[in-house]
């Protein structure tokens, strides 16, 4: 399984961005696909998951703000950021985890929430 990220960028407070994950093969159940993110000098933080059955979690930090969705038709996973804040900035990875193999991780896309 290879996965490509994009989306990332430059965007103001209070703006917007959708970053998308593509995986390069079908994943079959169970599996789930998420998003992590690591800022220079700190430890890496998870964002959001979504199962293969459409179960979503949050991290506190960005509940209610993110929302992760999956095209299973396109093998793709997408991280909705609305009202970003500087604290947002960060490199996000994707991560693919299915029971009894290794996780799977993309090469990171940056985002940058800066005036």
């Amino acid at each position: 399984v290879q996965i490509v990220e994009s989306g990332g960028g430059l965007v103001q407070p209070g703006g917007s961005l959708t970053l998308s994950c593509a995986v390069s093969e079908r994943l079959f159940a169970p599996y789930e696909m998420g998003w992590h993110r690591q800022a220079p000098g700190k430890q890496r933080e998870f964002v959001a998951k979504i199962s293969h059955d459409g179960n979503t979690f949050y991290g506190g930090s960005v509940k209610g703000r993110f929302t992760i969705s999956a095209d299973k038709a396109k093998n793709t996973v997408y991280l909705q950021m609305n009202t970003l804040k500087p604290d947002d900035t960060a490199a996000y990875y994707c991560v693919v985890e299915r029971l009894g193999t290794d996780d799977v991780w993309g090469q990171g896309t940056q985002v940058t929430v800066s005036s």
